[in-house]
């Protein structure tokens, strides 16, 4: 059965309150057109998880978001995203901020609907600090080790972007990295997913080894063809990021 969606169907699906989990890292293979159209929606007082980019700051700058869980808010070439850190500097939006190894285990305890996974990631870090409701948890083993228990990032809806899809949901990298999107389609409710281009089954084969087949049908309620949909942001090797617009980006928030 297809799953064939319009953008502005899929933001029609995000409530307000929802926590949001958005794909991508900093300025790459973001799924702005799929948050661009969020923007426009109705929904308000999310929380949005996030390696974050031009993702959070967009829906930041548009009164959508209550808290955002990151390791970060950047858009790479540009260290600081400006919507974001305006917002953040006016106390407009609760943060909660992880270090990268931390976000990922919240992320794979919500993708094995674990309440928490242990990790050495954060410890000896000022992040325990920043985040006083964090607690430690000691290893049942003869070691008695020490460790920092994250809580399950458990998304309400996940939005990836990815080059290839078929129409029941299988998606496809072509690029350099995944991205952690499948451990974002794992952890959510709901996942969405742009693309590139919506291709017959077969031809997935056809564009990239097996491994790049990143996630399965079984993850996605459904899909949104969108050629260019990553834009600004880097989708290789469809196209890199649009550093000119980004600049422009960057200026106009000014």
């Amino acid at each position: 059965m297809g799953k064939v969606m319009t953008a502005e169907q899929v933001a029609a699906t995000v409530q307000s309150g929802m926590t949001v989990g958005v794909g991508g890292w900093g300025s790459r293979r973001k799924p702005m057109a799929l948050v661009e159209a969020l923007v426009r929606a109705p929904a308000r007082e999310l929380t949005i998880v996030s390696y974050g980019g031009p993702d959070v700051g967009l829906l930041c700058a548009a009164g959508k978001v209550r808290r955002v869980v990151a390791p970060f808010v950047t858009l790479d070439s540009i260290p600081l995203e400006p919507h974001f850190r305006r917002a953040r500097q006016a106390g407009e939006i609760e943060f909660t901020e992880y270090d990268e190894g931390m976000f990922m285990f919240g992320l794979l305890a919500a993708a094995h609907r674990l309440p928490f996974l242990p990790t050495r990631a954060g410890l000896g870090s000022d992040v325990p600090r920043v985040n006083p409701g964090l607690r430690t948890v000691r290893s049942p083993y003869e070691d008695g080790e020490e460790l920092l228990a994250v809580p399950a990032l458990t998304l309400d809806v996940a939005l990836v972007h990815l080059n290839r899809a078929d129409s029941r949901g299988n998606a496809q990298y072509l690029g350099p990295d995944p991205y952690f999107d499948d451990l974002f389609a794992k952890a959510a409710g709901r996942c969405y997913v742009s693309c590139e281009r919506v291709v017959d089954t077969a031809d997935l084969r056809k564009e990239g080894p097996v491994q790049s087949l990143l996630i399965s049908r079984s993850m996605v309620a459904g899909v949104v063809e969108a050629p260019g949909g990553a834009g600004f942001t880097s989708c290789e090797p469809d196209y890199g990021r649009d550093e000119a617009a980004q600049r422009r980006y960057v200026e106009q928030a000014r």
